[in-house]
């Protein structure tokens, strides 16, 4: 797995201060590690990128203003719905001798053979969450589709994954190849059959109208 490596600056700034941070092109977050306070820290949006929308998972070294350096992974970013800026993650730490749970991206390999026949492929689970070592986890699940014809998936319980539990329902799909939509045509008969019965609705509520009004008046000339 790949390991990037992040320059951060303890954060001294908090609640309304950081609207100055963001101002000045930088991203507050914390590290935290279960048992130990946490960490308040300050990244560059530079030194964020290399973490933001990525299909793989990284192990990350944090090296700090006071010259520790801690390993852990990113748990999330939050982004301005506007901007789309990023205003705020999280770090989480881990011990290498301790399992840790994470969700890994998944990522498809190959046109399904159910394509050629023109069926659509439908990607419904995109990351899994696993447990393992830290330095077990995977940067991505790959699955090979080639072999997949129409009305064939893949679940995790298809999955084999070395040193890796993974915690996602046995039965969940994770891609499965669905036949094309047909849009039904009308042929030149039902068009015109169709057209003749709205033609014909409005004359058959024209003839009872007409049909009651003459009881009525057959009625009144009774009663004369």
């Amino acid at each position: 797995m790949k390991e990037v490596t992040l320059e951060a600056q303890i954060r001294e700034q908090h609640g309304k201060q950081v609207k100055r941070l963001r101002r000045e092109g930088k991203v507050p977050g914390v590290y935290y590690l279960h048992g130990e306070p946490s960490l308040p820290i300050v990244l560059t949006e530079l030194a964020l990128q290399p973490l933001q929308r990525t299909s793989e998972t990284h192990l990350i070294r944090l090296k700090t203003g006071d010259g520790s350096e801690r390993r852990c992974i990113l748990r999330e970013i939050v982004y301005d719905p506007v901007t789309d800026r990023p205003v705020h993650f999280d770090l989480q730490g881990f011990r290498t001798d301790e399992k840790i749970r994470v969700e890994v991206p998944i990522v498809l390999k190959g046109t399904a053979a159910g394509q050629r026949d023109g069926g659509l492929v439908q990607h419904i689970l995109h990351r899994l969450r696993v447990e393992c070592l830290p330095d077990s986890i995977p940067e991505h699940v790959e699955i090979n589709i080639e072999g997949l014809a129409i009305n064939h998936s893949v679940h995790v319980r298809d999955l084999n994954i070395e040193n890796v539990s993974v915690l996602d329902n046995p039965n969940s799909a994770i891609v499965a190849v669905i036949p094309p939509t047909i849009e039904k045509v009308e042929t030149p008969e039902e068009k015109a059959a169709a057209a003749a019965a709205a033609t014909a609705e409005p004359e058959v509520i024209k003839k009872g109208k007409e049909e009651k009004e003459e009881a009525t008046e057959d009625t009144k000339e009774t009663k004369k």
